[in-house]
């Protein structure tokens, strides 16, 4: 990884997502101190035309590709990159992301297509009714979920770029509306408008520019389709501990030597369910292990989300969240720097499960 650029996260009716991408690829472009014409890899995603974007740029590249537009297509975008990079497809891949969901009032959920039965019509009405199922077989309560969406708020407290930077307590967690219970207001990550973008290249390459690498150490995917119609009542939890099995040996490291995470959070249980899945904790501890600031910089033995993460940065549907996991291995984050970076290791629990593990040497 040797480039990184981000938008400003808000609302921009005035653009649409080729000029956020376009955007957060030249800034990527400046922080790793390449041209346009140095590209000849693209993954574009949420954009609507990888011919498009291609042609206002002005790549002609070699290798292209356009993902799906769900977030646990980030780690698949980035995983496919890291592939065509080994492989001799592409040397340097641009990975670009955008999104103007706020500006154009999208809804995530209940709309025609909607294929889901039993009035499953959102990811939020899913979600809670998983989060239901962990309540029941393990005592896990509404309460807990509080502790990882505060910790996530005072992170944001130190990032400028985050939406949300109003303190926030466990009361105020408590008193925030029901949308699908048990999941409160502020459990749901935010929709904002915004763009991606990375460079990646091989280590070869990589030395020859401006900033000093953040290597993709090792990763692993596993998929659970067999009841995608429906909630799950095992959380994923089958795939993430195949996951554990495999990423820390394809890295060559072992969880201990981790020193913070990245979780996809577009509801606070999915954080849960990650911590438990990759083994921070045993299955169905994952209440009591997030309390006393467990998550929190300063605090925990895990820092999570240092940049606010979904729940108070932005929904960037994980492509903020690896931006933020190579600034954090560069040493750039200041008041929410994880002291002496080495390693930062990103979840996914989704039906396409996923963790890849960020090194700076």
């Amino acid at each position: 990884m040797v480039g990184i650029g981000t938008t400003d996260y808000g609302n921009f009716p005035e653009t649409d997502t080729y000029g956020l991408g376009s955007q957060a690829l030249l800034s990527a472009l400046d922080d790793a101190g390449l041209q346009v014409s140095d590209i000849d890899g693209l993954i574009v995603n949420r954009i609507p035309s990888y011919e498009r974007f291609a042609e206002m740029m002005g790549i002609n590249p070699r290798y292209c590709l356009q993902t799906e537009a769900p977030g646990r297509y980030s780690a698949v975008s980035l995983m496919l990159a890291a592939q065509a990079i080994a492989t001799g497809a592409a040397e340097t891949v641009a990975l670009v992301y955008a999104n103007n969901g706020r500006s154009q009032r999208v809804f995530y959920g209940g709309d025609e297509g909607e294929w889901a039965p039993w009035g499953m019509s959102s990811p939020g009405a899913s979600h809670a009714m998983m989060f239901q199922s962990h309540m029941n077989q393990f005592g896990t309560t509404a309460e807990d979920l509080g502790h990882i969406s505060v910790a996530f708020r005072k992170h944001a407290g130190l990032n400028p770029a985050a939406v949300m930077r109003k303190p926030m307590t466990l009361e105020d967690h408590h008193n925030s509306r029901l949308i699908a219970e048990p999941l409160r207001l502020l459990d749901y990550c935010l929709i904002n408008d915004g763009g991606v973008a990375w460079i990646m290249t091989s280590a070869e390459r990589a030395k020859d520019l401006r900033q000093k690498p953040v290597y993709v150490s090792g990763f692993a995917r596993e998929d659970l389709f067999d009841t995608a119609s429906i909630p799950r009542q095992d959380y994923w939890y089958p795939a993430l501990k195949r996951i554990e099995s495999q990423v820390y040996e394809n890295a060559g490291i072992s969880r201990d030597e981790i020193d913070g995470l990245m979780i996809y959070d577009n509801f606070s249980p999915t954080v849960m369910f990650a911590l438990e899945g990759l083994g921070f904790c045993k299955q169905g501890e994952g209440g009591q292990f997030i309390q006393n600031g467990m998550l929190e910089l300063g605090r925990g033995r895990w820092p999570t989300n240092t940049s606010g993460g979904h729940l108070s940065e932005s929904y960037m549907q994980g492509w903020a969240l690896i931006a933020e996991a190579v600034r954090q291995l560069r040493g750039e984050c200041g008041d929410r720097q994880i002291p002496d970076a080495r390693a930062i290791q990103y979840i996914a629990a989704t039906p396409i499960s996923s963790s890849i593990i960020l090194r700076r040497d």
